[in-house]
């Protein structure tokens, strides 16, 4: 059963954000405006610092006392392919670290004025880097959670490295937008009306074919991913992107963890200040995340500590300032 706070969450968004957005989804500098403003704190006890990981700039971000062997996530954040920002999302992704895990968030290139590939170009980048410093676990929300099954798949197709295990909160995984419930859920999302979300999609895909897997992953073969936990809201017009998923991965032998919560809106993880929904969701993925991605090698000692000026070979600070992989 929903709480109350989850009623109240999302009639909060469908008043104040759905609207907006239906005036605006042809104005991708609009669309960035209101996705900026997602009006909740960074979650207390957790240090946010800028690096730089496979020469894409983005965020680290982990709480106070953190060990060196603490398991490693790559956070790929949402927003449509064409906004927001590691710093946007922090009110997720510190509530995520929260539970102990080292999260390294890229700033990949937006669209419209860099199209497909390049943000799955930034996220293989920064992923390949990541990967190359030890075990790791990739999580994503949203158009975010698209670059992730994307990452897999490519890096499935390329032979790297993949990860221990996914977490994926109402990834976009069909971007020819054919889920029944892009119809069914039309007026009970409280943040998407689908008449409008090609916007972002041509923007992102700027002509390239939407039934290529790397743009729309529901078309892949998905035999051979790792372990997926996916969490999507049952009135979100993307609720058959993560159920279709689910259904085709399973077929193909991956281990899927898929929970539909009721009430909640799109992408909710970010009100965990507010809704328990969020926090059980964050601590869900993390524990999911935990069970399958093993601990960081513990890092040698380093000759002069000053120097180093980035991580260890486990991704531990060396110092307080930028870090670099």
């Amino acid at each position: 059963m929903a709480s109350l706070r989850a009623h109240i969450f999302d009639c909060m968004v469908r008043w104040q954000v759905k609207p907006k957005l239906a005036r605006h989804m042809d104005d991708v500098a609009a669309v960035r405006r209101i996705f900026d403003q997602t009006g909740f704190p960074d979650p207390p006890g957790i240090a946010f610092r800028p690096g730089r990981v496979g020469g894409v700039a983005g965020e680290w971000a982990e709480r106070a006392g953190l060990p060196a062997a603490a398991p490693r996530l790559l956070y790929l954040h949402g927003g449509g392919f064409v906004g927001c920002s590691a710093r946007t999302h922090r009110p997720l992704i510190g509530g995520l670290a929260r539970h102990g895990l080292r999260i390294f968030a890229p700033d990949y290139r937006l669209a419209p004025e860099h199209p497909f590939p390049a943000a799955l170009d930034d996220a293989a980048a920064a992923w390949d880097a990541f990967a190359a410093q030890g075990p790791a676990g990739l999580a994503g929300d949203s158009a975010g959670g698209n670059l992730a099954l994307a990452l897999m798949l490519r890096a499935r197709r390329d032979g790297a490295a993949l990860p221990g295990a996914a977490a994926l909160f109402s990834p976009a995984t069909d971007m020819a937008g054919t889920g029944a419930s892009m119809r069914e859920n039309a007026r009970r999302d409280a943040m998407f009306d689908p008449s409008g979300m090609h916007h972002m999609v041509q923007a992102y895909v700027a002509g390239h074919d939407p039934a290529d897997p790397l743009v729309s992953p529901l078309l892949g073969d998905l035999a051979g991913l790792p372990p997926l936990l996916l969490h999507v809201g049952a009135r979100e017009v993307l609720r058959d992107d993560s159920v279709r998923l689910a259904e085709k991965a399973r077929a193909a032998g991956v281990a899927v963890s898929l929970t539909v919560w009721p009430v909640v809106p799109h992408v909710w993880q970010f009100a965990g200040s507010f809704l328990p929904e969020a926090r059980r969701s964050l601590a869900e993925a993390a524990a999911f995340l935990k069970q399958h991605v093993p601990a960081a090698a513990a890092p040698e000692p380093a000759a002069d500590p000053a120097s180093a000026g980035g991580p260890t070979e486990a991704g531990h600070p060396a110092s307080a300032g930028p870090e670099t992989v």
